[in-house]
């Protein structure tokens, strides 16, 4: 994707939603948003990989909280926001431990099953001060009746019921998608190997099948019949299409405003859409994601300081728009020759 810098004035997979509230939803003023940035890191905090629902009238975001404290010791975290104009956004609610042997975060999305909420996410550990999550960085699942109030995790065993815990191998970045094919089949897709993915029937006995070369982060959605693949090279938002999970076809890379936004020199990644373009309530493809700065101190940009929560939309999938202070800014995706 060829990213066309021009200036005029001015990241959820859909799911069915079942309404937690009636009221009927206002409509979303997209112009109205001031800033491509919807969480801000700073010398102390990251806020990383989101992942977003709308229901209710709600706005949703969870993300990797990540923060350095007292100790002098990075700690991350699973959190939650809430906004209803992506506009003003409630302090982020944490709902896991305080435990750098686990250090649980990365939510890949929510999706409705029966009369709950299942949210999958990774532990990433670094009790030794490691720089990333070591070998035992794992999937898991949280179950919730509101959104806002989560069960204990269970392991997600996406190598199969018969494989033992410790010899699963690492793997982050959970993506839990209903096949559009066979109703009441899931699949997960995680990092490990490129972009792995396995499939239920009942979100806990799982059948592993295959992988596709790919970057973290996937987020899959649906549009046109085709799966549509979001995915994190090592730096931007690829994009792959494919009618059938196996066979892939390359749609290039987004770095949306990256080249203008001193907060995303670093690395502009894990992007998430949620596809709001049947909802007249919105209209259009949300993407959220996060950019890191300081590329002078770390190639891949800030990791547990100075990461940011970004946000942009599109009616197509292909040129995408954000907001920004003194113009709204476009960026349109073209498949390579």
């Amino acid at each position: 994707m060829k990213r066309q810098g021009a200036r005029v004035c001015v990241r959820a997979a859909a799911l069915l939603c079942l309404p937690l509230a009636v009221a009927r939803a206002e409509r979303i003023e997209l112009s109205a948003v001031p800033s491509p940035i919807v969480m801000r890191g700073d010398a102390a905090t990251a806020y990383r990989d989101p992942a977003a629902l709308y229901c209710g009238g709600w706005f949703r975001l969870f993300f990797t909280l990540v923060r350095i404290e007292r100790d002098g010791q990075p700690y991350s975290y699973t959190a939650w926001s809430k906004s209803r104009d992506l506009v003003t956004w409630s302090a982020p609610a944490i709902f896991t431990p305080r435990d750098r042997n686990l250090n649980y975060g990365s939510p890949g999305n929510i999706i409705r099953a029966g009369d709950e909420w299942v949210l999958c996410l990774q532990t990433y550990p670094r009790p030794r001060g490691e720089q990333y999550g070591n070998e035992t960085a794992r999937l898991w699942t949280m179950r919730s009746r509101d959104l806002e109030q989560w069960s204990a995790p269970e392991l997600l065993r996406v190598k199969g019921p018969d494989v033992p815990q410790e010899r699963m191998g690492r793997m982050i970045d959970p993506f839990l998608l209903a096949d559009k094919d066979e109703p009441g089949k899931w699949w997960c897709f995680f990092k490990q190997n490129g972009v792995s993915r396995s499939w239920s029937r009942d979100l806990r006995s799982w059948t592993f099948d295959g992988w596709t070369p790919a970057g973290e982060n996937a987020c899959v959605i649906l549009d046109r019949g085709d799966y549509v693949l979001f995915h994190s090279p090592e730096n931007g938002i690829g994009v792959k299409r494919s009618g059938d999970l196996k066979t892939w076809r390359d749609e290039g890379v987004l770095t949306l405003g990256q080249a203008e936004w001193p907060w995303a020199q670093g690395r502009l990644t894990a992007g998430f859409v949620v596809d709001l373009r049947g909802d007249p309530a919105v209209g259009q493809a949300l993407m959220f994601f996060h950019g890191s700065a300081f590329p002078e101190r770390d190639p891949r940009g800030g990791f547990d300081t100075f990461a940011s929560i970004g946000l942009a939309w599109s009616h197509d999938l292909k040129t995408w728009r954000w907001p920004c202070a003194h113009a709204e800014a476009t960026s349109r995706s073209e498949s390579p020759p």
